[in-house]
């Protein structure tokens, strides 16, 4: 038997009691999951541009590009709260430290907003993040059907005959 806190955190739609619930956060997961390949296509693009040569930052473009992809397969395939979680997570990070680069420093580096890609890349990142924070919020809330184990439970706590 797995405890609570992971049965929560690999909740997926299937387990949703309302088919509309279980429709919306299939369209989140794909929606999500397209805005987190955009990113990474996004980073890619300015990696292969020359970002590559940019200490710290980047190895950093290429790995976030990467993480992307796989969190987007991943999120296509599982549907489950945590992968969402995970994509929303990565979106926010990249969109933080554009930020972070463009209004101070991250690793010594300083970045501009009037860069190509910098705020389409913000405007995908932060939809994205939206949109799979939708679904987790979705999917945490939405009530479930009974489980198995619950199916079989004796309510009336008097001893079984079978």
């Amino acid at each position: 038997m797995i405890g609570p806190m992971l049965e929560f955190l690999i909740k997926g739609p299937g387990r949703l009691r309302s088919l509309p619930a279980m429709l919306a956060v299939t369209l989140l997961a794909v929606a999500g999951a397209a805005l987190l390949v955009w990113s990474a296509v996004i980073h890619l693009e300015l990696w292969s541009d020359g970002y590559r040569d940019i200490p710290n930052v980047g190895p950093l473009f290429l790995i976030a590009s990467v993480a992307d992809i796989i969190l987007a397969l991943l999120a296509l395939a599982l549907r489950r709260l945590i992968v969402l979680l995970a994509g929303a997570g990565s979106l926010i990070a990249t969109a933080g430290g554009l930020l972070l680069s463009a209004h101070g420093s991250l690793f010594g580096y300083k970045e501009s907003l009037a860069v190509p890609y910098a705020m389409l890349s913000l405007y995908v990142e932060f939809v994205g993040a939206g949109v799979l924070l939708v679904g987790v919020v979705l999917l945490a809330l939405a009530p479930v059907r009974p489980g198995k184990s619950e199916k079989r439970s004796n309510p009336s706590h008097a001893p079984s005959r079978t």
